[in-house]
């Protein structure tokens, strides 16, 4: 295990749940789950799917998406390896099993849509898409994004953003330093949970330092 505590480094924002690691209660976990756990910490292949110049768009895509914009200067902050996450799923042809008729196949579409985001940038910025600013970068997602466009280098601007956001989410969202960001008690097999409810804490859960930061509770 390494010693690294899988804290979060999303902009300058603090934890909101102080003290709190999810693999704290690795223990508790069947083998298999918590090699699978362990491995998206420290253990992540090298990239294979990805060339360089796409793996250097790709990390740019995946970190504006998911907000990982700047590092928390501080012992155990530690980045949701994206890119490689994503690259994994690609090598592994592990897709959602599912694609629009209206788009390639999920590896084909990213290789196409990096290119894209290379040649624009360079078309507008003057430098490929991992060397421009994280304002001309969000500049740029965002028009795609919002794009009426039927086609962005050969694919609906649409379906690429639902491409984009799918397997960012997936890779973010199934990594512990995202668990301690959101609270969450880690998997429940086999131990199970017992205090089921709102506001009803496990012994190890810690309670959000911050609950008026929450869009339903913050209200009123």
């Amino acid at each position: 295990m390494n010693a690294q505590r899988p804290r979060l480094p999303i902009g300058n924002r603090t934890s909101r749940f102080p003290g709190y690691d999810v693999m704290d209660q690795r223990e508790h976990w069947d083998d298999a789950t918590r090699a699978a756990i362990t491995t998206r910490l420290d253990a992540l292949p090298p990239i294979r799917f990805f060339t360089p110049e796409e793996e250097a768009a790709a990390k740019a895509l995946l970190d504006r998406l998911m907000g990982q914009d700047e590092s928390v200067p501080g012992e155990g902050n530690v980045e949701v390896p994206l890119v490689h996450m994503v690259d994994v799923r690609l090598v592994e042809d592990e897709t959602d099993g599912w694609h629009y008729d209206t788009m390639p196949p999920d590896p084909e579409a990213w290789r196409k849509s990096l290119a894209g985001l290379d040649a624009d940038a360079r078309e507008r910025f003057g430098a490929a898409f991992a060397e421009c600013s994280m304002d001309d970068q969000r500049a740029l997602l965002k028009e795609i994004h919002t794009s009426k466009a039927e086609q962005w280098h050969g694919m609906p601007p649409e379906r690429l953003w639902s491409l984009w956001t799918r397997y960012a989410a997936t890779a973010f969202y199934s990594h512990p330093a995202a668990w301690n960001e959101i609270g969450y008690g880690g998997p429940a097999y086999p131990r199970g949970y017992k205090n089921l409810g709102v506001d009803r804490w496990e012994p190890y859960e810690v309670p959000d330092a911050r609950p008026s930061d929450d869009p339903v509770r913050g209200q009123g």
